[in-house]
């Protein structure tokens, strides 16, 4: 099999187009594997007492507003400041984060469990003890996310 492998400082976002003419096992598999490292290899950058650090999605909870900041809690209730807007972190954390307000978003698979609030709200606590808020307006698709409508 020839491979050819273009390296640019243009290319933006890798991706790799494969000329077969049947699917093969090994090639399946190769497939699987370019697909997982995309995945695995998204890291936020994010900012703690003047510090930089490389943040993967698997280890953060919550994300939200601030005040004027957007910031994210992980695993150990740890505080980061993030650079990008809420709406672009939505689109780049991918099928395990829903939002839940205006102003946040969560991992589902950090939720620890829900309660009912005042006002047709839902309080929601994460299993790094940070609480927010599900509002009227985001409670029907946190549901079908889940699966509970």
């Amino acid at each position: 099999m020839r491979v050819e492998c273009n390296i640019s400082a243009d290319c933006e976002e890798p991706y790799a187009v494969i000329h077969i003419s049947k699917m093969t096992p090994s090639i399946a598999e190769i497939i699987s594997m370019l697909e997982k490292e995309e995945s695995s290899s998204l890291s936020l950058i994010a900012l703690k007492e003047r510090k930089t650090y490389f943040i993967k999605p698997e280890n953060i909870e919550l994300v939200r507003t601030e005040g004027r900041d957007i910031v994210c809690y992980d695993k150990v209730k740890n505080r980061y400041l993030l650079s990008k807007p809420l709406y672009e972190l939505e689109n780049l954390l991918g099928k395990n984060f829903v939002r839940i307000s205006k102003s946040a978003i969560v991992n589902i698979r950090r939720i620890n469990h829900v309660e009912a609030g005042f006002n047709g709200t839902m309080e929601l606590v994460m299993k790094n003890g940070v609480t927010d808020y599900i509002s009227r307006s985001f409670r029907k698709s946190f549901k079908e996310r889940l699966g509970l409508s």
